[in-house]
């Protein structure tokens, strides 16, 4: 009986610890909070939530082993974005006008959603860093400890604190 209380905590105890795409996730999603709750702009918060929403897409649908179907980790990581970036939208109902001079005889003004014009920047940011830290390792000759998260978090703030500046 000892010995099987004794070896209980064990069995919940993880062999292996692979933690880069979790701590990106998890990263991307406590900014995305922290700015909410700060009363940061809607394309802001659309940003970290689109980088959010990729990150956790692509690291679940990578973690089946298994083809089930042709496509399955595009597939996937689309249904988990969407998932996560559409029940968030009727929250963050942010509207502006974009001007475009070029189109028409006066030109044309349409009408963006900021929360989606964020979330499409944090996804393509998302979708760059792993390039991008691959591209310093190959310049470098080798890699910076902890350089994908902290490229990718960079780019976010960076790019989060230009947009608020500059609106």
């Amino acid at each position: 009986m000892k010995k099987i209380l004794l070896l209980t905590p064990l069995a919940v105890v993880p062999n292996v610890a692979s933690a880069h795409c979790p701590l990106c996730t998890a990263g991307a999603g406590a900014l995305a909070v922290l700015a909410a709750s700060l009363g940061v702009s809607s394309v802001i918060v659309g940003i970290l939530i689109g980088a959010f929403a990729l990150a956790l897409g692509l690291w679940i649908s990578r973690t089946i082993q298994t083809q089930y179907v042709p496509y399955q980790i595009s597939i996937l990581t689309t249904v988990i974005f969407l998932g996560t970036v559409v029940p968030i939208m009727p929250l963050i109902q942010h509207y502006a006008p974009l001007y475009i001079p070029f189109i028409g005889e006066y030109g044309t003004t349409y009408t963006i959603n900021l929360y989606l014009l964020g979330v499409l920047i944090g996804a393509i940011i998302m979708l760059i860093s792993p390039y991008l830290s691959r591209f310093i390792t190959k310049t470098r000759g080798k890699q910076i400890p902890y350089q994908g998260i902290s490229l990718t978090l960079s780019l976010l703030i960076l790019v989060s604190i230009l947009i608020q500046v500059l609106s």
